[in-house]
């Protein structure tokens, strides 16, 4: 019996859902990174559910993972062509998160964004 989905928002979620996994993308679409390097650029992510969540991106052909026969290991990761194509998704998932930061912002709520990245829109 075939997967069915209601609306096609469905299907993306079912791939990059959940708490860590954009984020995790919006970290690779500026370049290929070691396991090292994302679990400093996302400090509240444990390393166990990094793991996770990159395979299953792997999984899903998002993200591809490279791993050179040398001593210490070393793994890196990058984004497939296929997972160079949510990029435009992306772009507007953090051109939204700032704009929204901002408004909260002027409304006098303490909220930072730590914009190392900051995007244009």
């Amino acid at each position: 019996m075939p997967k069915t989905y209601n609306i096609g928002v469905e299907a993306t979620m079912e791939v990059i859902g959940g708490k860590w996994k954009p984020i995790i993308l919006c970290h690779l679409r500026k370049g290929v990174m070691r396991t090292g390097e994302l679990r400093r650029a996302i400090p509240k992510i444990t390393q166990k559910m990094l793991t996770q969540q990159l395979r299953e991106l792997e999984t899903a052909n998002i993200v591809c993972r490279t791993v050179y026969q040398q001593v210490p290991p070393k793994v890196e990761y990058s984004l497939t062509d296929y997972g160079e194509s949510l990029e435009g998704i992306l772009h507007q998932l953090c051109v939204w998160g700032e704009e929204n930061v901002e408004r909260r912002q002027e409304k006098g709520e303490a909220v930072e964004l730590l914009a190392w990245d900051k995007v244009e829109a």
